[in-house]
């Protein structure tokens, strides 16, 4: 079934141009809209607890021009399958790529953090080609072998290094001598079993993946936050900020709350922009 789904729906779809993919964006967001709305108790129940001030009917503006971007979002998403690295790099453009120039003439590696805000599969298409250093990406792989195979030819085909979570210690060993930037998403729920760091993210008290300032710390990587702004319709930006030049003398749980609280600022500049539909604060502080 995920065979013929791919083949007779996902993959003739991506070589349509994105203004035919953005028509049946706006059919699906007219389906929500009629009452088949993808996860909406999820959503409007962790928008009320970000902005516990706002009246009901800004949340629910919010909302859906959270769902008006996501619907185009899975457009830009099935796009990704047959897009050229020309039309990745219009799409998504690293602004200040200095920033990773400099660390690269030292020969230093860096870990690059962020959320998933705005387009972060056009991200892992994109940026690769943009940057001097070898991109891994460290990522959960999907059940379907099918759809993990095709998924993972599609981000890694401009030059991206897909890393299971379960193989990261290993990978970081393995290109411990080379130059890269390894990603890390800082907005995903941590599993009671994971070591976390305890914050106040969006008015709440958030358990964050403590990962990327032990490894920072571990390996004397160079920390550095990935902004992704939208453009217009079907474009974005990248900018590189450099959080911290040196890990292992800072203090314990600084990067991690940087990087948290840079992430909430884009989140309260353009809450739409970010990923609602997932449970944030299913692990509970005791």
């Amino acid at each position: 079934m995920a065979r013929i789904f791919y083949y007779l729906i996902i993959k003739p779809l991506s070589f349509l141009p994105m203004w035919a993919l953005y028509v049946l964006s706006d059919l699906l967001y007219l389906v929500m809209r009629c009452g088949l709305t993808y996860r909406k108790k999820v959503v409007f129940s962790n928008l009320s607890l970000a902005f516990p001030d706002k009246p009901h009917e800004e949340i629910r503006a919010i909302a859906w021009k959270f769902y008006r971007h996501f619907c185009d979002l899975l457009a830009e998403s099935v796009r990704l399958f047959s897009i050229s690295k020309e039309e990745a790099i219009a799409r998504f453009k690293v602004v200040n790529p200095e920033v990773l120039d400099a660390l690269a003439l030292q020969s230093k590696s860096a870990l690059l953090v962020g959320g998933h805000y705005n387009n972060w599969e056009l991200f892992a298409v994109a940026t690769a080609p943009q940057i001097p250093h070898q991109l891994l990406g460290i990522y959960t792989p999907l059940t379907n072998a099918f759809f993990e195979r095709k998924f993972s030819e599609s981000r890694s085909k401009f030059g991206l290094v897909l890393v299971p979570k379960k193989m990261v210690k290993e990978t970081f060993e393995h290109y411990r001598n080379h130059l890269t930037v390894t990603t890390f998403a800082i907005d995903q729920s941590p599993r009671k079993s994971q070591k976390v760091y305890w914050t106040r993210f969006l008015g709440q008290d958030t358990a964050v993946h403590f990962g990327a300032e032990k490894y920072a710390k571990y390996y004397h990587y160079t920390v550095v936050y990935g902004s992704a702004r939208k453009v217009k319709r079907g474009y974005y930006e990248l900018r590189f900020e450099l959080i911290e030049a040196n890990a292992p003398e800072a203090h314990e749980g600084s990067i991690t709350e940087r990087m948290t609280h840079l992430l909430e600022h884009q989140i309260h500049e353009s809450p739409e922009y970010w990923l609602w539909t997932h449970k944030r604060w299913k692990l509970k502080k005791t």
